[in-house]
């Protein structure tokens, strides 16, 4: 390559990351389709260039995320124009019931969907890394000065476009991820035995053994007390559910499905009809 071709046509580092990118970026939409209920068309392209200029120029209000990982030196910035966090929140917010938005309610909000989206990434290094990636501390903090590759990523819902994130990799990690792979060995050349094996994550292995209260739910009511003292053995309490509407299946206490009452060998059981989706069970919490 010449020494005098232009910086802007060489190619990006994070360009040879565009399956892993493409991907992860798809979980976003998804993420979004779960959490606010609108799927967004969402699209990402490289761009070279400074901070400022990522984000949407100088004069721009962006919220800046530094994520951490596992690995060493390992370390992911977004970062997020104001009017396309703010926008993005207050879908998920209005889903869950909240028509007015408490004071800083719509940052958090934001940043606990950063949080979901980062750790899709995390599972996603592992294969990568050969190991187990997980998240680290994550902080509100802007990337170094010298960050110049970037991933921008568009959001547009219902043909209304937001202003892209920018997301940028830490140097450390970005080569780790675009470092040519090892050759394998000749038919003739010994595998090299003192290589320690990858070790498969036994977090879900632990997860798996924790036992976790399961309950039915067949509807509710209010009474005041004077009502509630004058129950007796024979006395009906009307619910607000009729017996035809399904009942709803509780995990530790909280709503994760919707089902029908059978009966299994002389026993009640519930039969399992729909899962619930993440805002209908933000709503429930309300």
């Amino acid at each position: 390559m010449s020494d005098s071709e232009p910086e802007s046509s060489r190619p990006l580092a994070i360009e040879r990351l565009s399956d892993l990118v493409e991907g992860w970026v798809e979980t976003l939409g998804q993420l979004l389709e779960v959490m606010a209920g609108k799927r967004p068309q969402v699209r990402w392209r490289a761009f070279a260039g400074a901070a400022a200029d990522a984000a949407g120029g100088p004069d721009s209000e962006v919220l800046w995320w530094e994520q951490r990982f596992s690995l060493s030196d390992a370390a992911v910035w977004v970062g997020a124009p104001r009017q396309t966090w703010d926008y993005t929140a207050a879908l998920l917010l209005k889903a869950a019931g909240l028509e007015t938005l408490p004071e800083g309610e719509a940052q958090k909000t934001w940043q606990e969907i950063l949080s979901q989206w980062l750790s899709g990434l995390a599972r996603s290094l592992g294969p990568m890394a050969g190991q187990e990636v997980t998240c680290g501390a994550g902080a509100e903090h802007a990337p170094p000065a010298n960050q110049q590759e970037w991933a921008l990523v568009s959001l547009s819902f219902e043909g209304k476009g937001l202003p892209p994130l920018a997301v940028t990799f830490s140097a450390p990690l970005l080569a780790q991820l675009t470092k040519p792979a090892a050759a394998a060995p000749a038919a003739d050349e010994p595998a090299a035995v003192d290589a320690a094996p990858v070790r498969g994550s036994r977090t879900m292995e632990l997860l798996l053994d924790v036992e976790l209260p399961v309950s039915i739910s067949f509807g509710r009511t209010e009474l005041a007390l004077k009502d509630v003292l004058k129950l007796t053995t024979g006395s009906i309490v009307e619910l607000n559910r009729s017996v035809n509407e399904p009942v709803d299946i509780l995990v530790n206490h909280s709503l994760i499905a919707r089902g029908e009452v059978v009966v299994v060998d002389g026993n009640y059981g519930v039969r399992i009809q729909r899962i619930i989706s993440r805002q209908e069970r933000l709503r429930s919490l309300h």
